[in-house]
């Protein structure tokens, strides 16, 4: 248990600071950046199957079209969830982007309801509404949707019920998908590198080399994530997944500075309220049925 909280929290915290790393990369350009994360995540992914001998699964994958066809769709919505959010990061709108990951659970349990048929007790029906009250507030307020959070806690959403139903693992899933991103990612990469027009051709030596680690900070919380999910409790996993959005809405007031006025505070504070309302009644229901 406790080696699975500290596997859970070291994944959450690397991907709430992960826009300090995209931050360092300010000099490159989001589509570029997008391109570098699928192509070293491949490299990266495939030196840890070749560690591991663990090959033998590919196969019987690429000989699945339903297969094949399901992991090209979750390719496609995880490399939208990407490029939202290194674009988001290095436009300054690193609350926004928080906001998508606090929302991005409630987002999850509607799509059950309207893909799986899954069943909604009241007080989760209370929830989802609270936290539409808050986007709500927010579109209001600022005149236009939450599009970047929005956008994020979709594509993620969607991109988690379709490796809900999946047939292969944290790590073998991940790396299928950036095996099928990788023929095109390769290929406008080496374009841009040909053309002259690639901006870590003339980057620095420290930012060319936080381009190739962009692989490492892609695979590493994700194998860490799958770790603790086969230790700790999913409900222990869905309250400590709260810290990453929690980094990053910190990072983007304290650090960055960036705007959060009482309207956005309201408007946060409805979507915290609707987790806090959606944790605590699924704790309750559960010692209701073990008692």
């Amino acid at each position: 248990m406790q080696r699975g909280i500290l596997y859970a929290l070291s994944a959450y915290l690397m991907w709430g600071l992960l826009p300090l790393f995209l931050k360092a990369l300010q000099g490159i350009p989001a589509p570029e950046v997008l391109l570098h994360r699928m192509v070293w995540s491949l490299v990266f992914l495939g030196l840890i199957l070749a560690i591991r001998r663990h090959w033998h699964w590919l196969g019987e994958a690429l000989r699945q079209p339903q297969l094949l066809g399901r992991f090209t769709a979750s390719a496609v919505l995880l490399a939208a969830n990407w490029f939202t959010y290194i674009w988001a990061v290095q436009a300054g709108r690193v609350i926004d982007a928080s906001l998508g990951y606090f929302i991005n659970p409630l987002v999850s349990v509607l799509l059950g309801v309207l893909v799986l048929g899954e069943r909604l007790r009241i007080g989760q029906w209370l929830a989802v509404a609270v936290a539409a009250g808050g986007v709500g507030w927010l579109t209001w307020r600022t005149g236009s949707l939450p599009w970047i959070a929005l956008t994020l806690a979709l594509s993620f959403g969607l991109y988690g019920l379709l490796r809900k139903t999946a047939q292969l693992g944290a790590l073998e899933g991940l790396t299928l998908e950036t095996l099928l991103l990788f023929p095109l990612a390769a290929l406008a990469l080496g374009m841009l590198v040909a053309r002259g027009d690639a901006a870590v051709v003339t980057a620095t030596g420290w930012v060319q080399l936080l381009c190739l680690m962009a692989g490492p900070f892609t695979a590493v919380p994700l194998l860490l994530f799958a770790a603790a999910a086969r230790r700790i409790p999913l409900s222990l996993l869905g309250i400590l997944q709260y810290s990453g959005p929690t980094v990053q809405l910190l990072l983007g007031i304290l650090l960055w500075h960036e705007p959060f006025g009482r309207d956005s505070a309201i408007g946060f504070a409805l979507i915290w309220a609707a987790l806090i309302l959606y944790t605590g009644e699924g704790f309750w229901a559960t010692r209701r049925r073990v008692g």
